[in-house]
């Protein structure tokens, strides 16, 4: 290797890793905001929040970053260099590409849009009132709009958005893919109401001390092998994970006194992407690779935590007696059976994060609908909220008895972040689709999570998934986890056997 492409490569990861540090403190100072941070200290932290994001846009706008690009992805650089600093200068590449084409300041103005939007939102969300977020988020879209414009995206303008999640998504292919699991629930569904033996989840609905539920959540998600020596569980008001790097992944959650599901499954959610992001490749560390190779990838993770080991019976066979020890004897005159059937009905409800694992799919179509009609221009921001409610009639029979549970139940507008919603359908498509994969080699699934051997099953991942960050595509990941491409047909298999047996079908 020529001794100046050395020097080249060398000077491009330190570089990198400068960015990488930006975006670590961004994420910290983000995190604070949405888990305790004063109230009067939002302004001035969301402008800083802007500035440091306007220092990492330059950075990776940069003649300097150009010229390392040109260089590292030259014929010669191609030939020469490690896989790792090769697809970090592509990554960069892609990144360079899209944003070089936005004005600083407009990059920075959207930054701090994002950051107030996120707090007006937790108010109107309180308040009920959609007319107190409205303004913000049609600025938000106006300016999202602008960008696609400069991205000179070619067909659907959604697809522009599409891609920033789930590289090479499209609506060409989601519609069909939707579609078909569409097909493929609601008959399920309509079985369920009209035949299916009823589910008595009364018992489910006691108080359960806020302080029981977190010393539960820590031991579920030790049990799962979230390492506390790399993490930390807080409370907010819509759960997330935030990953500052493998040794700093945080998660939080959102108790609800009435219904322990809430903070529990939530909980075992965000540890799913938590998982994840522990176990990426040191040798990722760094880099831009360091991170979850697509928001479906990443949830493919949280949700088969959730659903397919949190909701198993197997789980709930070692678990049963630890939920009994933190809540206060609701559950002491209750069958493990009935628990179980308990926690997986079947019911449209109107928060997307407490639906059921079967009607989940339909919350996700209805985002997807709307953001589509949004930038193709054929909905109007101030309309969202009676599009919702009538397509939340429409598509799971129920209306929103205000904006509080209806069109402002999700933090993802706020942000800016137009596109993700698709990639939580594609998470479960691809958590089932590798499940069916893992049962290939571990036939005895079920008894490991009995025996909480959880840590076989996040080894398989960890060897399939995690320690490839983005090194990989995600289509190429679960080609080599599964050896085939997307396939929904496993996730609506794996729901018609779940749900027949449950309901006796």
């Amino acid at each position: 290797m020529a001794e100046t492409l050395v020097q080249i490569e060398k000077d491009f990861l330190k570089y990198v890793e400068k960015i990488v540090a930006y975006n670590e403190a961004i994420a910290v100072m983000a995190w604070d905001l949405r888990t305790g941070a004063p109230k009067k200290g939002v302004e001035q932290r969301s402008k800083v929040i802007g500035l440091l994001s306007a220092e990492v846009f330059k950075l990776s706008t940069s003649s300097e970053m150009k010229y390392f690009l040109d260089a590292l992805l030259s014929e010669e650089g191609r030939k020469e260099l490690s896989e790792i600093t090769i697809k970090t200068a592509e990554d960069c590449k892609k990144n360079f590409d899209r944003m070089n084409k936005i004005p600083a300041e407009e990059y920075e103005e959207f930054v701090i849009l994002q950051s107030k939007s996120e707090s007006v939102w937790e108010d109107a969300k309180k308040k009920a009132e959609f007319s107190i977020f409205q303004p913000y988020l049609e600025k938000l879209v106006e300016k999202t709009n602008r960008f696609i414009k400069y991205w000179d995206w070619e067909g659907n303008p959604y697809n522009a958005l599409l891609d920033l999640y789930e590289p090479g998504m499209t609506v060409e292919v989601l519609n069909p893919v939707f579609n078909e699991v569409r097909k493929g629930i609601i008959p399920l569904l309509e079985k369920i109401e009209r035949h299916g033996k009823k589910v008595d989840t009364s018992f489910l609905f006691h108080p359960f001390p806020k302080e029981a539920q977190r010393e539960l959540c820590i031991e579920i998600l030790n049990q799962m092998g979230y390492d506390f020596e790399a993490g930390r569980l807080d409370e907010t008001v819509h759960p997330f994970e935030t990953a500052l790097n493998p040794g700093d992944v945080r998660v939080t959650t959102n108790y609800n006194i009435n219904d322990f599901r809430v903070a529990l499954f939530g909980t075992i959610h965000e540890g799913g992407h938590a998982l994840y992001e522990q176990n990426i490749s040191t040798d990722l560390v760094g880099t831009t690779l360091a991170g979850g190779a697509s928001m479906g990838i990443h949830e493919s993770q949280s949700l088969f935590n959730e659903n397919m080991i949190g909701r198993s019976r197997a789980f709930w066979k070692r678990n049963y007696s630890l939920l009994k020890q933190y809540s206060s004897g609701q559950f002491e005159h209750v069958d493990l059976e009935d628990f179980y059937r308990a926690i997986n009905e079947v019911k449209p409800s109107l928060i997307r994060i407490e639906a059921d694992e079967l009607t989940y799919p339909l919350h996700i179509i209805v985002r997807y609908e709307l953001e589509k009609g949004i930038f193709n221009e054929e909905i109007a921001v101030k309309d969202l909220p009676a599009i919702w409610n009538e397509k939340y009639k429409e598509y799971l029979g129920i209306t929103p008895d205000h904006d509080g549970v209806g069109v402002l139940q999700d933090i993802h507008w706020a942000g800016g972040s137009f596109g993700y919603f698709p990639s939580y359908a594609l998470g479960i498509i691809y958590a089932a689709q590798m499940r069916n994969a893992l049962l290939k080699e571990m036939p005895n699934f079920d008894e490991l999570i009995e025996k909480g051997e959880l840590n076989k099953i996040r080894q398989w991942f960890t060897e399939k998934v995690h320690r490839f960050g983005k090194l990989k595509k995600p289509l190429e990941i679960l080609h080599d986890a599964t050896g085939e491409g997307l396939n929904p047909k496993y996730l609506l298999t794996y729901l018609e056997e779940k749900y027949t047996e449950i309901y006796q079908l």
